[in-house]
Parts: structure tokens; C-alpha cells; sequence
């Protein structure tokens, strides 16, 4: 078999090399929280999504829910961030990891006097959709009831679980 030589006018593509610096990416706004978009999943073929969040002191996370498409890693880069899974509760504090896979509920919070800051994977990128979704309700005017919570979960393939 004799190879065909390459014909193409344009040279072989790869994908491009994304680099976000300190203070760029997305900023999308949650009551206390702010969380930094490092990458939305554009640049990892829809594989991967990264978020840097600050939680202020004594925030609660989001209500306890699972998710029935995509794993969630936090790596809590300052202070302490209590996760609960099911009953248990986890207090992480800098250089901690948590890893949640599909269908495990959880939630997090930071119930101490200084912010926490952690940062989040998304495989695939499917939940930033959902912050988008939430922060806009709020830009809109409108109020983050619970319902409209679920709702918004319901559309990124995540429910609610029982209890908190």
C-alpha cells in the first residue's frame, strides 16, 4: 500500500492552547459567591470545565442534589469548606480534594469567619450552563426560589436530594 502524500493547502490544525490569567475568565456573580470561569469547555471539546469560586463567610452552598451526567471535583485552595455527602460531613480545608461521582448527592458551605476559596472541575462541562442559568435569573431581577432552583438543576441533568 503506498501512502498518499498530504494535499491539503492549510497545515494539520491541534487545538489551541488556552491560557487564562489572573483576573480574566468569566465572572459569574451568586449572592455571596463569585465564581471565575477558567475554562468553559470550549478549549477540551466539551470534556472538561474549570471554575474558581470565593465563598464569603458563612455561605451556604446550593441545596443538597446529585448530578446524573457528570463528576464535580473541589480542591480547596484557602480556608475551609464543609462538604456533606448523604449524612456525612467532611470539613476540607487548603490542599483538600473532594471527588463526586455521578449520582452522589452532596453540598458544601462555608461556615467559618473567613472566605474559602476552592476550585472546581466539571467532566463534562455540562454545569456551567447551570451557573449561567442561575446568575442570569438574578441579573433578570427575578428571585432564586427554590423551585426555580430545581428547574434550573432539572435542565443540566442534576436533582435535588433529600435533606441537606
Amino acid at each position: 500500500m503506498t501512502e498518499q502524500p498530504h494535499t491539503s493547502s492549510r497545515p494539520p490544525t491541534t487545538p489551541a492552547v488556552s491560557v487564562v490569567g489572573p483576573g480574566e475568565g468569566e465572572t459569574i456573580v451568586l449572592g455571596t459567591t463569585h465564581m471565575r470561569v477558567l475554562e468553559d469547555g470550549t478549549h477540551t471539546g466539551h470534556r472538561l470545565a474549570i471554575a474558581e469560586s470565593v465563598l464569603a463567610p458563612h455561605t451556604q452552598g446550593p441545596p443538597q442534589h446529585r448530578h446524573a451526567e457528570h463528576d464535580e471535583g473541589f480542591y480547596v485552595l484557602s480556608g475551609t469548606v464543609r462538604f456533606t455527602v448523604g449524612d456525612e460531613h467532611h470539613d476540607a480545608t487548603t490542599g483538600t480534594l473532594v471527588m463526586v461521582p455521578p449520582g452522589t448527592p452532596h453540598t458544601f458551605a462555608n461556615l467559618t469567619d473567613q472566605p474559602a476559596v476552592m476550585l472546581s472541575t466539571f467532566t463534562p462541562d455540562l454545569y456551567v450552563g447551570y451557573f449561567r442559568d442561575l446568575h442570569k435569573t438574578l441579573a433578570d431581577g427575578s428571585p432564586l426560589t427554590p423551585q426555580a432552583n430545581i428547574d434550573t438543576m432539572g435542565r443540566y441533568a442534576t436533582e435535588p436530594a433529600t435533606g441537606r
